[in-house]
């Protein structure tokens, strides 16, 4: 579906603050004035000099003890609105964008939250709660044990559950305080680390466990609703690849799904936005493995419910990519109340889209943050390529926040003419004063077990040679050492001094 950007005349709102940085605050400030709408954004003073500020019709500085907390300040934020003549914020991802007590002070403020209500980011905030309300309403879940069910028989109750266990926080999020238990006699061990983790990263040492699938496909299915009966499902991304349970490359379709589980997993998905009358755009996502089954489905391809977010995705692009549909704009007609206006049978797909997460990090040292000057920025160029980014020439790249960058995306009538697209866009991109993952991305994608779409959650951890850098050969090493020391002016002015002694002579010759 193909559709052209709404017409906001009669919205209740003209000017939207986008409560974020870099390249999601770029991502949803390039809708916001592409339909017209005044487009403002908060900025810490470590992201002054950055595109989102240049491009923001107006830039109001926030303060705060780091850049983060700046970010994290709700009575800042909602100053800057009010000061601006904001009448709706977007939180973009992370920072508030799934904070309940935010939603509702925007909303108390008399302002638009584009997103969900505050009860049902609370709902799904809640890996417990939200997993209780998917099963009362008879989609799939993970067997499992749940701590508040009964504490006292929390441990043999995950015990029943068998081999391999996963143990989660009920409030975590980006793999923080998550064990595998394959050794039941160390469950109880484990169960203390991931309470104690869970404790110090988000405040909440509740637990529970789950059957863990061996090797499983991480797919999630976008969705929008509008809160008043209409929802759609926009497909599904494949999401296996990961670092540390974190996303790294991100596709559509999944090369997982045939038409049959395509259907069922997505029809899934709706039917869970559906059965809480979901409000804007939100990702429903799925564990999915062959022969994960339990019990009478034992060896069957099964999925199996995760988690919902409650906001939009990083990765969203390539879902826009696919379709047609630029969900920020959905997200903003959404907000200003206004219907759906079209079925499922209007959502159509064609095409595959790949997205790569530029990090700046070294993965061949444990995928470890770098920092550094922007000296050179040019990003590639070429049919079916999109770069989603914040950072400019001449910026910094700090450890103030997460390592990622910028997105390349990546469009192709098909996954082999995607892939053979994105490994030309990752040779072509250059930074420079920065080290980045774009080399290690391209060994990613040369693999045959990536070519054949047979990934899985711990495919890099099982082929641990891809993040490892191939040895120079001793000349080359040498000659690119030269090069780069030949390029600084200091050794520049040395090399080409000549000698007192020698330019006492002049211009005699012999």
């Amino acid at each position: 579906m193909s559709r052209s950007l709404p017409d906001p005349a009669r919205w209740p709102f003209d000017t939207v603050l986008v409560a974020n940085r870099g390249e999601i605050a770029v991502r949803v400030l390039r809708t916001v004035q592409a339909l017209g709408l005044k487009g403002v954004v908060v900025f810490h003073a470590a992201d002054r000099g950055t595109l989102a500020v240049q491009m923001a019709d107006v830039a109001i500085e926030i303060t705060g003890s780091t850049p983060v907390a700046a970010y994290l300040d709700a009575d800042q934020i909602l100053a800057a609105a009010k000061a601006s003549g904001a009448g709706a914020i977007h939180p973009g991802y992370g920072f508030l964008s799934e904070n309940k007590g935010f939603c509702e002070a925007v909303e108390a403020a008399g302002l638009r939250f584009i997103g969900p209500t505050a009860a049902q980011i609370d709902l799904m905030g809640d890996k417990v709660r939200a997993r209780n309300a998917v099963e009362k309403g008879g989609f799939p879940v993970a067997p499992s044990a749940i701590e508040d069910d009964d504490p006292a028989t929390f441990v043999e109750r995950a015990r029943a559950v068998g081999a391999p266990l996963l143990i989660k926080p009920s409030a975590g999020g980006g793999g923080k305080g998550m064990r595998i238990v394959r050794d039941l006699s160390l469950l109880e061990s484990e169960i203390e680390r991931a309470r104690s983790e869970g404790q110090r990263y988000f405040g909440d040492g509740r637990l529970y466990a789950e059957r863990y699938i061996e090797n499983p496909r991480h797919i999630e299915v976008q969705i929008l609703g509008d809160g008043q009966g209409g929802v759609v499902h926009v497909f599904e991304r494949e999401c296996s690849v990961q670092r540390r349970f974190q996303k790294i490359v991100e596709e559509t379709p999944s090369p997982a799904l045939d038409d049959a589980k395509r259907h069922d997993i997505c029809d899934t998905a709706a039917g869970i936005a559906r059965a809480i009358d979901y409000r804007n755009a939100g990702t429903v996502e799925f564990i999915f493995g062959q022969g994960g089954g339990a019990g009478a489905d034992a060896g069957k391809t099964a999925f199996y419910f995760l988690e919902m977010n409650t906001r939009l995705q990083v990765e969203h692009p390539v879902t826009e990519e696919i379709t047609g549909i630029d969900l920020v704009a959905e997200q903003l007609r959404i907000a200003a109340g206004e219907a759906l206006g079209y079925d499922q049978t209007a959502v159509q797909a064609q095409g595959h889209a790949i997205e790569f997460r530029i990090y700046a990090e070294d993965a061949a040292r444990g995928y470890t943050p770098t920092t550094g000057p922007v000296l050179v920025l040019q990003p590639p160029e070429g049919e079916g390529v999109r770069w989603d980014s914040g950072i400019v020439q001449g910026g910094e790249v700090t450890a103030a926040f997460d390592p990622m960058i910028a997105k390349l995306i990546i469009r192709g009538d098909n996954r082999e003419q995607a892939i053979a697209r994105a490994d030309r866009a990752l040779r072509d991109t250059v930074l420079l004063g920065c080290k980045t993952n774009t080399a290690f991305l391209r060994r990613l994608i040369a693999h045959p077990a990536f070519i054949s779409g047979d990934v899985h959650t711990g495919f890099l951890d099982a082929n641990p040679q891809i993040a490892a850098e191939p040895e120079l050969p001793v000349a080359t090493l040498q000659a690119l050492l030269a090069t780069a020391a030949l390029s600084t002016r200091p050794m520049r002015d040395i090399a080409d001094a000549i000698p007192d002694l020698h330019a006492a002579i002049g211009g005699w010759t012999n």
